[in-house]
């Protein structure tokens, strides 16, 4: 594992799965590009011994025609192996190749892109179900590894299969995008060496997803690197919206729809006021939809304070599609300097707020730990109040309300240097405040914390009124 960067918790889990005495069943999802296929073959790389891909669109025949090249390969023989003529004869021949290697060894085999091998009316969902219940179960050392980044795909039809694969699985990991340290880490280990700044502007336009971050060269900065993967003729990321949201779901239309209402809309929206925006119906597909985008990490639900989850905002939350609809929709490639013009502009100091807000809200851990609360019981939401005529209304972005008793109130702000609360701010913050204890009447103290990039100056407007100030150093913890 000396490869792999970060995944703390993922390689304790597997490390636990390497040495078991039974034999297991793991399951691996999360979005694509996000590192699941790297992080098995480099944990397993001595003891995989099978390795399988599906083919995204492909029929069965075609499946199985992989499947027989794919063992063909595992076999290290010349000879073509006989086509299998359906899921089950094709089982039958992995038992017979496993049966001698399982009695010396632990061995792993792995299926990728486990739901494009499900190809419509193959049955290979309901045979693999039989495979692992009538002979794999029975083999101690075996380790059987799923891998997908159809998430909610793989949530409904695997981790809560209600036929053959119910309650089979022994372990799922659902892998998340790096987070900021991560993220630093995974530079260096390739020799890019940036200030936390300069991997900041970095995160805020493509996230934490290793396949891209793998394209910045040593000695790029961050307007050089975001202008040859976005802007430029050859850029990686070119085509990659379309393509990302295309290989994950069926009917991708509607999925995309929400993405650009939700993008377009800061403060998120209700259930609700997305069926009414993109004229979905309110029924299970529409709920299908969303789950599928949530489970992807495109999308996040956040209940607000003292709220029914009936009641819940949904934001974009996916780094590279806020910021692939706000700067390169319907843009062709152009010249080599398109984001250092772009990047000083009006329209991107408004949207680096609300990606910087996104970011903050993907690390609260790291917020708890900087402000000394890391073990303390916490509930993380949103709040807002739409004012009737003649009152004051107030959104908070970020409230930690926290079992001692206290809450902050989170205001996060991006800025390319020391940030200064002017009188104007001063004021909305102390509306805000005043507004929260005023609707919810909580008796709780209220910490007002500011968090930034470069921290706040110590003015006359700052003193009495932020209790706790935080930089962007804080996620890097």
């Amino acid at each position: 594992m000396e490869n792999v960067i970060g995944r703390l918790e993922e390689k304790k889990i597997l490390n636990r799965i390497m040495f078991s005495g039974d034999a297991e069943l793991v399951a691996i999802y999360g979005r694509r590009r996000v590192g699941k296929t790297f992080l098995i073959r480099e944990t397993f790389r001595k003891e995989i011994v099978f390795d399988f891909v599906g083919i995204h669109g492909a029929n069965m025949s075609q499946q199985l025609e992989n499947f027989s090249v794919s063992l063909q390969k595992a076999s290290n023989t010349s000879v073509p192996l006989m086509r299998p003529a359906n899921w089950i004869q094709a089982f039958n021949q992995l038992e017979t190749f496993l049966t001698p290697r399982l009695r010396k060894r632990k061995a792993v085999i792995f299926f990728d892109e486990f739901p494009w091998i499900n190809s419509p009316r193959s049955g290979f969902l309901e045979t693999f179900a039989h495979f692992w219940n009538n002979w794999c179960v029975n083999q101690k050392n075996l380790i059987v590894v799923i891998c997908g980044s159809a998430a909610a795909w793989m949530i409904k039809h695997v981790i809560n299969n209600k036929g053959g694969l119910h309650n089979r699985i022994s372990q799922k990991l659902h892998l998340m995008p790096f987070t900021l340290a991560e993220t630093e880490a995974y530079l260096q280990s390739r020799h890019v060496n940036l200030d936390r700044y300069q991997i900041l502007q970095i995160y805020m336009a493509i996230g934490g997803i290793p396949q891209y971050l793998k394209n910045i060269k040593p000695g790029q900065s961050a307007v050089n690197a975001i202008n040859e993967l976005c802007f430029t003729k050859n850029g990686l990321l070119r085509g990659e919206f379309s393509n990302l949201y295309q290989s994950l779901f069926d009917k991708a239309d509607h999925h995309i729809n929400i993405i650009k209402t939700l993008a377009s809309n800061k403060s998120g929206l209700t259930r609700n006021e997305i069926i009414s925006a993109c004229n979905l119906s309110s029924g299970g597909t529409t709920s299908k939809i969303m789950e599928e985008l949530i489970e992807s990490g495109f999308i996040t639900q956040y209940v607000p304070f003292k709220k029914d989850v009936r009641e819940s905002i949904y934001k974009v939350t996916d780094e590279f599609s806020l910021f692939y609809l706000k700067f390169m929709t319907g843009r062709s490639a152009t010249a080599k300097d398109t984001w250092d013009k772009m990047s000083g502009s009006p329209s991107w100091r408004a949207w680096s707020g609300y990606a910087f807000e996104s970011i903050c809200l993907k690390h609260v851990e790291q917020i708890k730990r900087a402000l000394g609360i890391p073990a303390v019981l916490t509930q993380e939401s949103a709040w807002r109040y739409v004012p009737g005529k003649g009152e004051d209304g107030a959104q908070i972005d970020l409230l930690i309300d926290r079992q001692d008793n206290c809450i902050n109130i989170c205001e996060m702000k991006y800025s390319t240097a020391e940030f200064t609360i002017d009188p104007a701010y001063a004021k909305e913050l102390r509306n805000k405040v005043a507004v929260f204890r005023s609707k919810t009447k909580t008796r709780k103290t209220l910490f007002v914390t500011m968090i930034t990039t470069h921290g706040v100056k110590k003015n006359q407007n700052y003193l009495g009124l932020v209790q706790q100030d935080l930089t962007m150093d804080t996620f890097f913890s």
